[in-house]
């Protein structure tokens, strides 16, 4: 419902959404699917969220939400199944096969795939979401009536006054900021390295991502299509992407492949840039009627492919707390949320951590500390509860295995 008063125009709905990205979107998806009104804002264009370059390696549960739910089949027909990964170290290549140890796979389908085909889904349902709007501001979280405040695309003044707000607003949340000093436990680890990240014009240099560990940091030999890459290596956080040519990346590459036996098909480079990256985690996920989602709440180190796949996860179980909340007027269902949630984060948060741990080369490190962490992937690869322990991790943990 619409109304003018002023120069402000306000909409009622039963849940506001800050955030228009994938975890945004689907949220108000599963939302829509059980008969609840949504309005989504974002200060993002649709293009400029479409346009932005992320990774995409999905969770053998998130492919299934994204089917199942009606979002997606285009992830099974344009993604691409992967069985495995292949670890290189000291020398050699060792590969984690998920299917023979867990019966599952993750699907390479690039997170920009995901935002355009929820933003085609709430498109088709008519769903409202507003674009390019500008001085979003959420207002009595506390209250029974919750409030957003922007100005849209078109200059006008707007109100959105909902019975509950999800902050899907990223790792920079305005939402998250609003909740008082006092209210939040905040935890987090800043990492002494980064990912210096390429696309470049090539088919595929292996059939499965190869991760790769060596004396002079990690490097990631990662896909996207058949005929565009995505590439990885450990670089310094403060690193000006642009003083790199392509012949001193491909170098840089080498020098942390070559050893292992990975080779990668070059080509032009399209795209180049330094990926920061920390853990992060917000305590409680929710504050009044306002409750938080994917990036607004925790942030993982990409190393274990987790960041989509928690921020999904969560609207998952939000859309499921916040239907018992507004179909069958049971409050107390959002009581569960934080501690389900954050079981789930933190599994993923330990899991994150030590792929990164164990594969990047650590400032100051000796040749005792990189001989450990080779014994340690040694470790992993000759043992079967070792590969199975990544492959759970990696593929994703059915709800009930995360508690």
């Amino acid at each position: 419902m619409t109304q003018s008063g002023g120069t402000r125009t306000t909409t009622r709905t039963q849940v506001g959404i800050v955030g228009g990205g994938p975890a945004g979107l689907m949220l108000a998806h599963l939302l829509d699917l059980a008969g609840i009104s949504t309005v989504v804002v974002d200060d993002r264009t649709r293009h400029e969220i479409y346009t932005t370059v992320r990774a995409g390696i999905l969770e053998h549960d998130t492919v299934r939400l994204l089917v199942d739910s009606g979002a997606s089949r285009r992830v099974l027909t344009e993604g691409y199944e992967h069985e495995g990964i292949e670890l290189a170290f000291g020398g050699g290549r060792h590969r984690i096969d998920f299917a023979e140890l867990v019966g599952a796979s993750a699907w390479l389908y690039p997170q920009t795939e995901v935002f355009a085909d929820l933003a085609d889904a709430r498109e088709r349902a008519g769903g409202d979401v507003r674009w390019g709007v500008r001085g979003t501001e959420v207002l009595d979280t506390t209250s029974d009536a919750p409030r957003i405040r922007f100005t849209a695309a078109d200059g006008s003044a707007q109100e959105v006054v909902c019975d509950h707000l999800v902050g899907a607003d990223g790792s920079r949340s305005q939402c998250r900021r609003s909740i008082p000093e006092e209210a939040r436990v905040q935890t987090g680890k800043e990492y002494p390295f980064a990912w210096f990240g390429i696309l470049c014009d090539a088919p595929p240099s292996a059939p499965e991502l190869v991760y790769s560990h060596s004396p002079l940091g990690f490097a990631l030999v990662s896909q996207r299509t058949e005929s565009v890459q995505r590439m990885y290596f450990q670089c310094d956080p403060d690193e000006d992407a642009s003083a790199y040519s392509d012949d001193r990346i491909w170098s840089e590459m080498a020098a942390r492949l070559a050893p292992n036996g990975v080779e990668v098909v070059q080509g032009p480079i399209t795209s180049k840039a330094v990926l920061r990256f920390r853990s992060f985690v917000h305590e409680p996920m929710r504050h009044g009627r306002m409750l938080l989602a994917g990036d607004a709440a925790h942030t993982v180190p990409p190393t274990g492919a987790k960041g989509l796949n928690l921020a999904l996860a969560d609207v998952r179980l939000l859309a499921e707390l916040l239907e018992r909340a507004v179909k069958k007027g049971d409050d107390d269902a959002l009581e569960e949320y934080t501690g389900r949630a954050l079981a789930r984060v933190w599994k993923a948060q330990h899991f994150s951590y030590w792929m990164t741990t164990m594969l990047h080369a650590l400032p100051g490190a000796t040749p005792f500390d990189v001989r450990r962490q080779e014994a340690e992937l040694a470790s992993l690869v000759s043992s079967r509860a070792g590969r199975t322990f990544l492959a759970e991790g990696y593929t994703g943990w059915p709800e009930r295995a995360a508690r």
